[in-house]
């Protein structure tokens, strides 16, 4: 009988930029611990991300005990407190959602705007600025940092490799920026999961994740290309949107850990249903 298992754990402390890989992590409210908790703005508060600026995925984040470390080519890295207190109130737009966010400082907007070429302005979302998840596919309970729109991305190891057996390519998954790399299950099974545990952490699965143009860009060096769109748009096209993976919802806080074992708990239709 195989067993599935948790295989990649991944954080992206600020939307858009690099990610991290650790191999235990505790999961708060809003997810992974410092998950999507920074951000890029423009003047109007609108987000900003690798969809406009390809090249904010050559920075890199790392976290130590106090801090986040930026860093980038031709930079000195940028040192900002991990848990912030104060700064100014800024109404902020991440797609549909308004909410509220606290600016970082004026070094840090700086240093960004210096990197990507445009101004713009780090905020940061503090545990009292509730965000919550939209009601048609989740609790009133259910919170989310900066993350588009759902705390957790999951995908399983065997989706990339048949997809990438259909592209006649090598992609990495970092391309797609899962937080839960799956094992040890079929490709797409994660399509017909609604409700799964992954340790002691009940996770559900409401809607596929729609794909934009990030996953066209290397990480490595911010160029762009075709795939994996161009075979997305022939294999898992559905209502004028392509799908790959699957967004996710968690019902308790605790800690993940990479190994920990996958139990299916509840399965439907295929979403997307191709």
């Amino acid at each position: 009988m195989t067993h599935s298992t948790l295989s990649s754990l991944n954080l992206y402390p600020v939307k858009s930029l690099a990610g991290i890989s650790v191999t235990h992590w505790p999961v708060t409210k809003t997810g992974l611990q410092y998950d999507r908790k920074w951000m890029l703005i423009d003047n109007a508060g609108q987000f900003l991300s690798q969809r406009q600026f390809p090249q904010m995925a050559l920075i890199k984040t790392a976290l130590t005990d106090s801090h986040l470390i930026l860093s980038a080519s031709g930079m000195e890295n940028l040192l900002l407190p991990l848990s912030q207190v104060d700064g100014e109130a800024i109404n902020i737009k991440i797609w549909r959602d308004q909410c509220e966010a606290l600016s970082v400082s004026r070094g840090a907007d700086q240093w960004l705007s210096s990197f990507i070429n445009h101004d713009c302005r780090l905020v940061y979302q503090p545990d009292e600025m509730i965000r919550q998840v939209d009601p048609h596919y989740g609790s009133q309970t259910d919170n989310v940092a900066f993350s588009d729109g759902f705390p957790f991305l999951i995908i399983s190891e065997n989706s990339l490799v048949s997809l990438n057996q259909e592209m006649q390519l090598n992609l990495p998954m970092a391309r797609f920026r899962p937080n839960l790399v799956i094992s040890g299950c079929g490709a797409y099974a994660e399509d017909s999961w609604r409700e799964i545990s992954i340790g002691a952490i009940d996770f559900r699965l409401p809607k596929p994740c729609s794909r934009c143009v990030i996953p066209t860009i290397d990480p490595e060096t911010a160029q762009t290309g075709k795939e994996p769109l161009r075979t997305l748009n022939r294999i898992r096209k559905w209502q004028n949107n392509v799908y790959f993976g699957q967004n996710a919802l968690h019902n308790q806080c605790g800690t993940l850990t990479v190994g920990d074992a996958v139990h299916v708990k509840v399965t439907c239709a295929k979403q997307p249903p191709i």
